[in-house]
């Protein structure tokens, strides 16, 4: 645990298992908190762009069919997003691949770290280490490719029966 002489020592409440390095719970809390602070406003802006391409006439036919309010989000809105939503996994995933900066500013690598963190890690002091780090590095890039390869294989082939 954290002691009163460590700088970053930020007891709150005065209770020593309540500082960001001494509670994992309290860690994973601000990180959670920063991902989704930090990531929302792109979501909500992919989202935002993609509602505002709903075929208004789709919506009208199923207003016309009887189709209930949660009925036409279930069965018009919630298909036109789907690829929004592909799209947004996808960068969210790379995006995760590369958590380094709230791990280290957050003091938090006792109980969080991340690939970019275990890379910083090996550079750290040794050289001998340099060949850990870059074989992590190509790792983590084989393994974004092979996550993106099957949606990417899909989508080409959807955009080809869509040309056809």
């Amino acid at each position: 645990l954290a002691s009163a002489n460590d700088p970053d020592f930020v007891p709150i409440f005065n209770d020593q298992s309540l500082t960001l390095r001494g509670s994992p719970v309290l860690t994973w809390a601000s990180l959670l908190f920063y991902g989704v602070w930090t990531n929302a406003p792109f979501s909500f802006v992919v989202f935002y762009a993609g509602l505002q391409t709903v075929p208004g006439d789709t919506l009208e036919s199923a207003m016309i069919d009887g189709a209930s309010r949660w009925e036409r989000i279930r069965f018009v809105i919630l298909p036109h997003l789907a690829p929004l939503a592909t799209f947004v996994a996808l960068v969210q995933l790379m995006d995760n691949f590369r958590v380094f900066e709230p791990i280290v500013s957050f003091n938090a690598g006792a109980h969080a770290q991340s690939l970019s963190y275990f890379i910083y890690s090996d550079l750290g002091g040794e050289t001998r280490l340099l060949s850990s780090a870059a074989a992590t590095s190509v790792l983590t890039i084989a393994g974004v490719i092979l996550l993106l390869s099957p949606v990417l294989v899909r989508t080409w082939q959807s955009f080809g029966k869509g040309a056809a």
